[in-house]
């Protein structure tokens, strides 16, 4: 299942990156589910978990003015819409998952995920900049709210 996922995450990052480029290109056909459905479907008979995918994609855009808000004073030095849009989306999808599926995915893997795409499909300093910021994201976003001080029940 975890290399099923890696290539769902593959699927995931193209998906957004396509949808984002033709929406920032005033392509005004571009439609996420038929992008989704038509990436999905050339992967049909090796990604079982297709939901796993929807999720990623479905939950990054419904979340990326919060996410992006987050990101942003993480990696002060980089405005979101500078970084590269490949290296934006692996963040956005990393820190998704460190956020949102905290449950389903752990820490480590959502980190070592997002690495393994920025090496894959970034620059030669993306894998660097992903796991500086994503580690940042995790110690000041997500264990600090776990670190037994918070005060929900």
């Amino acid at each position: 299942m975890a290399s099923n996922r890696h290539l769902g995450r593959i699927v995931a990052l193209q998906t957004l990156y396509e949808y984002e480029f033709r929406v920032q290109s005033n392509d005004t056909s571009a439609d996420v589910d038929d992008i989704l459905t038509r990436n999905l479907d050339r992967y049909e008979a090796t990604i079982e978990d297709k939901g796993f995918v929807g999720t990623l994609v479905k939950g990054v855009l419904a979340e990326q003015a919060g996410l992006d808000a987050k990101i942003q004073p993480i990696a002060p030095d980089w405005p979101i819409d500078q970084i590269a849009r490949v290296d934006r989306n692996v963040l956005r999808i990393g820190l998704y998952e460190l956020l949102f599926q905290a449950k389903l995915i752990p820490p480590k893997v959502a980190i070592n995920e997002a690495v393994e795409l920025a090496k894959a499909f970034g620059s030669d300093n993306s894998s660097k900049f992903i796991n500086g910021v994503l580690g940042t994201a995790y110690r000041t976003l997500v264990e600090e709210k776990t670190d037994g001080s918070s005060t929900e029940v």
